[in-house]
């Protein structure tokens, strides 16, 4: 339930968009883009267009649930492609591996919205985002002057949550999800064949009827996070004997299960919130120590 300081800030980004001629919201299907989207549609109708940007980090769980969430809010939804692979600073995946990525995809909706006629691009950064650890994605949308209305108004993840659950959103209380190359450690290439069996992997996690996980691809092997609520889960013998049957034949060498369970940022300082993160020969000498 929101209260009357976090519907006045609602009402506040409306007015702010209802100021523009039209806007293009960069639109993931996640709850911060979906609240900017629903706001939009109220303040501009047929104005306000969603646009989603398809490309190889991109899980097609996700453009599915971008589609359906943009249906949901009735939101024109618009989907160009492009591919974070022809960036050799992206695929080199050092620190700011998020800024080289969120350029891309941000020029990509510039792109689109002047072919529509639209001069403001929007995003769905809220009063949270800029002091939640190593953030370099946001030097992006700074340089790019993307209009982040939650920002701009205050709107923190807390309030952007309860404004979605006013709209009766299905994604109000969806976990974060970061981009597929979050799932690499910092210093080892982002390649398409990594992409794919990280993406095929965590879609079995999900058949399975996990929620809250991620797996990590550390140069082929295959470290399994679960959320610390379902963790118990995991902890069998049955599931660890599928995990590797099944994680094996996707093209991994060895499959483990991280004890300590799912948390954000655990490869690299540029995912997830998090900074100070091991790279990939750390995690293999935490792995397989030497007999030294």
């Amino acid at each position: 339930m929101t209260t009357a300081a976090t519907e006045a800030k609602a009402d506040a980004v409306r007015a702010a968009l209802a100021k523009r001629e039209g806007v293009l919201v960069a639109f993931s299907g996640g709850v911060d883009s979906s609240v900017v989207a629903a706001l939009a549609h109220d303040a501009l109708g047929d104005d306000a267009v969603a646009c989603t940007a398809k490309s190889e980090t991109l899980p097609d769980a996700e453009l599915d649930e971008a589609r359906r969430v943009a249906d949901e809010i009735g939101i024109r939804h618009e989907v160009v492609e492009f591919s974070e692979l022809d960036n050799p600073d992206f695929v080199k995946n050092d620190g700011d591996r998020c800024y080289h990525c969120r350029t891309m995809r941000l020029g990509r909706m510039y792109d689109a919205a002047r072919d529509l006629g639209i001069e403001t691009v929007c995003d769905g950064t809220n009063a949270s985002d800029p002091g939640e650890g190593h953030r370099p994605g946001l030097r992006a949308v700074e340089e790019l002057e993307v209009f982040s209305p939650l920002l701009a108004q205050d709107v923190t993840k807390e309030e952007v949550r309860a404004i979605a659950d006013t709209y009766g959103l299905s994604v109000a209380d969806k976990p974060a999800m970061a981009c597929l190359s979050s799932r690499i450690p910092t210093g080892l290439e982002v390649t398409e064949e990594r992409l794919t069996r990280v993406e095929r992997a965590e879609s079995l996690l999900r058949d399975w009827g996990f929620t809250q996980f991620r797996v990590r691809d550390h140069d082929g092997l295959a470290r399994v996070e679960i959320g610390r609520d379902e963790l118990e889960r995991a902890l069998d013998a049955e599931f660890a004997r599928a995990a590797n049957e099944h994680l094996s034949e996707l093209g991994f060498d060895h499959v483990t299960l991280d004890l300590d369970g799912y948390r954000t940022g655990s490869v690299s300082p540029a995912d997830e919130d998090e900074d100070d993160e091991p790279l990939v020969e750390d995690v293999f000498a935490q792995e397989y120590p030497s007999d030294d």
